[in-house]
C-alpha cells in the first residue's frame, strides 16, 4: 500500500484499454522510489538523481562556470546544476519542448543541425567547461541499431566537446550496453587525462545505460 493508503495497483486495474507494455511502465513508475523522491524534491524527472550521484562521485559541477546540457528535456539535469552551482551559466538543447528554468537558456532544436553548435556557444559568455549529454536516439526495438544510433549522438557530442571545451573541462555522456566503442574511447583518452565508465545507483539495474565521464580536457592540438 502507498502512504496515502491507496493500493498502487489501483490505477492499473481502472485503466481500461491500456496495453501490457504501458501497464508495466506505469507499475514500474508507481513502485519506483526515485520517481516519488523526484516529486518530493521538485525535480522534473528521476534522471536528476543520476547526475547528482555522478557529481557526488566525480565532483563535476561545483567548479563549472559554463555548462551545456545536451538533451535537456524535461530539465532535471539542469535543475541539479542550478541547485548545486547557482553561479554557473547553463544552456540546453532538445528536440522536445522544455519548460523554462531560471538561469538556463534553452533551445528547442536538433543538436545534429548545422546551426546547433554555434547557437550553444553564442549563448555562453566564453567556452564551456562542462558538457553533459543525456541524449539517446529513439529506439526501434533492434538492439544493435538502437546502440549504433545512440552512439552516433555520443560521438557527435564528443566532437562538440573537443571543439569547444575550456582546457581542464569535463564531458559526461550516456552510452548503452557495450559501453564506449574503441574508436570513441581512444579519442577521449587522447583529449582527456581521465576517462571512466560509471552506472549511478539511480540508473535502473535492468537498463542498458552507462555513463562515460571524461575529465581534464587537454586542449586542442
Amino acid at each position: 500500500m502507498s502512504r496515502s493508503g491507496r493500493d498502487p495497483n489501483e490505477k492499473l486495474r481502472t485503466g481500461k484499454g491500456r496495453t501490457n507494455s504501458s501497464a508495466r511502465w506505469l507499475q514500474r513508475q508507481l513502485s519506483d522510489p526515485y520517481v516519488r523522491q523526484a516529486k518530493a524534491d521538485g525535480y522534473r524527472s528521476r534522471a536528476a538523481y543520476k547526475l547528482a550521484e555522478l557529481d557526488d562521485r566525480f565532483a563535476l559541477i561545483k567548479k563549472a562556470s559554463r555548462v551545456v546540457d545536451l538533451g535537456i528535456a524535461p530539465g532535471g539535469w539542469s535543475q541539479v546544476v542550478r541547485q548545486r552551482n547557482p553561479r554557473a551559466g547553463v544552456v540546453g538543447i532538445d528536440l522536445l519542448p522544455t519548460d523554462p528554468i531560471e538561469g538556463v537558456t534553452i533551445f528547442q532544436m536538433d543538436f545534429m543541425a548545422d546551426a546547433a553548435p554555434a547557437a550553444l556557444e553564442s549563448a555562453l559568455d566564453g567556452a564551456p567547461d562542462l558538457i553533459l549529454s543525456d541524449m539517446a536516439a529513439n529506439t526501434v526495438g533492434h538492439k544493435q541499431t538502437d546502440h549504433l544510433r545512440t552512439m552516433g549522438l555520443v560521438e557527435t557530442a564528443a566532437d562538440f566537446a573537443i571543439a569547444t571545451l575550456e582546457p581542464g573541462g569535463a564531458f559526461v555522456a550516456k552510452v548503452l550496453a557495450g559501453g564506449t566503442d574503441t574508436a570513441l574511447l581512444g579519442l577521449l583518452k587522447r583529449h582527456f587525462t581521465v576517462v571512466k565508465h560509471a552506472k549511478p545507483p539511480a540508473s535502473r539495474k535492468d537498463s542498458s545505460e552507462w555513463y562515460v565521464i571524461a575529465q581534464g580536457f587537454k586542449g586542442r592540438d
